[in-house]
C-alpha cells in the first residue's frame, strides 16, 4: 500500500512519501493535494507492521 495520509481539514486521501533514514519518528508539514490546507504529519515506525504509521492533524 501506499503511504499516505487523510486531510484533517476535507477528509480527502493524499499520497505521500517517507524517507526511510529521516528515523522512526518523523514530523513534517504538508500541503493536502485537494484543499491546499497545511497539515502536521506525524510519522512514527510500527515494528510489528513494519511499516510507518501517518496521522494528521491541521497546522
Amino acid at each position: 500500500m501506499e503511504p499516505g495520509f487523510q486531510c484533517a481539514g476535507c477528509g480527502e486521501w493524499n499520497a505521500t512519501t517517507v524517507d526511510d533514514s529521516a528515523g522512526r519518528t518523523q514530523s513534517y508539514v504538508e500541503d493536502c493535494q485537494v484543499c491546499c490546507k497545511p497539515n502536521l504529519l506525524r510519522m512514527e515506525y510500527d515494528s510489528v507492521q513494519q511499516e510507518f504509521v501517518i496521522s494528521s492533524e491541521l497546522e
